[in-house]
């Protein structure tokens, strides 16, 4: 085991960009992006997805992962992933043979022919959760919409209009909106029962979802919610003598998770077109949480940066108050990277399973996201 304090890192700003440049390379100037068969990815959501908008909003570093650690494994620089390398997206980018999607505010970058990623660390469907310090759902829709009058004015209406369709539309939301109640000194859950408050979350999002739509989305690859009492820091919220999950959040997770199979379903018969994947997310990591070997894993419970108990503390790199945290030798045992989210090596394996039907996995609904990016 490593131990760190905030001194002990120091990376020159010169090799970041040049770094951050050529990590987000588009395509040449050849690609026929008014092909029918060309399909770009659009990424909306939190900090399962995030590639770095938030390095770019003035925020904290709590909603930031722009510092070592982070992102150690793959890119060997920090480029605000919430990991120690790649995410979901960006293994589903490489399945798709299209380059790493880039963040929207990223600086430089305009061409949006390949998609482009408009995720935010701690955002969630409503607009209250961390409101002020991260780019809500709302707000990632507004900007799909410049994307979209910024794609109609390079290629015309008809051609927008066939990349659009043909794209894939990928989210990962909610998790804070629930979140947020139990790290904060909200008193939401009291003025609201869970029911209702899922519905809240739920209807912001499927409003969103419909939003996109209009303006040309059709196939749409959703990640539900994992279980959000069981990560490590969330089960250091209860007492010392207990170290099982927090059943309160995990159940609000669940009832999620649900509600939102049951509205796309009805989306699928109401809105002429609309395709969705939906990756039952929380069932693949419950499983690896309690059976980590099977994934080749060490430690399912335990995070590998961090302080305190599971390493559950939100310390890791030194940079939100606590300057002392611990780092693991090795995060590809680990599941969990920090006190919520996971390894790049977790996020392979889930990556795999969610772009195709792998044997045990959970796809909801009749597509897998590899179906999506094939000639349909």
């Amino acid at each position: 085991m490593k131990f760190f304090t905030t001194t002990s890192f120091i990376f020159f700003h010169i090799f970041f960009i040049i770094a951050l440049v050529s990590e987000t390379q588009t395509l040449g100037t050849k690609t026929n992006y008014r092909s029918n068969k060309y399909i770009p990815l659009f990424i909306f959501g939190d900090s399962y997805l995030d590639a770095g908008n938030n390095n770019c909003i003035n925020t904290t570093t709590y909603d930031q992962a722009n510092f070592l650690p982070y992102g150690e494994t793959y890119f060997n620089f920090p480029t605000g992933r919430f990991s120690d390398g790649r995410l979901i997206s960006d293994f589903i980018a490489e399945y798709a043979n299209i380059p790493l999607v880039p963040p929207f505010l990223q600086s430089g970058f305009n061409q949006y022919y390949n998609g482009v990623n408009f995720a935010s660390g701690g955002a969630g469907a409503l607009v209250e959760t961390f409101q002020g310090s991260v780019i809500p759902l709302k707000t990632q829709a507004r900007n799909f919409k410049k994307v979209t009058t910024w794609l109609r004015h390079k290629l015309g209406n008809s051609d927008s209009k066939t990349l659009l369709s043909n794209g894939v539309y990928m989210f990962s939301i909610g998790s804070n909106d629930y979140l947020s109640p139990f790290l904060t000194n909200s008193d939401v859950l009291k003025y609201y029962s869970h029911l209702e408050y899922v519905s809240m979350v739920i209807g912001n999002f499927t409003s969103t979802i419909k939003e996109i739509y209009k303006r040309g989305a059709r196939k749409f690859a959703i990640l539900n919610l994992p279980p959000l009492g069981c990560l490590p820091g969330t089960r250091i919220l209860q007492s010392q003598e207990k170290a099982s999950c927090l059943e309160e959040l995990s159940s609000l997770a669940s009832i999620h998770n649900q509600a939102l199979n049951v509205v796309l379903l009805k989306f699928e018969k109401q809105l002429n077109g609309f395709k969705f994947s939906l990756y039952d997310y929380n069932s693949d990591v419950t499983q690896m949480i309690n059976h980590p070997l099977k994934y080749g894993l060490k430690e399912g419970k335990l995070a590998c940066c961090g302080s305190g108990r599971f390493r559950g503390k939100y310390s890791c790199g030194g940079k939100r108050g606590d300057k002392h945290f611990e780092l693991c030798e090795k995060p590809n045992e680990y599941l969990f990277w920090d006190s919520y989210h996971l390894t790049e090596s977790a996020y392979k394996q889930l990556a795999a399973r969610m772009w195709n039907h792998t044997e045990n996995s959970r796809n909801i609904g009749p597509y897998t996201i590899n179906d999506f990016f094939q000639d349909m």
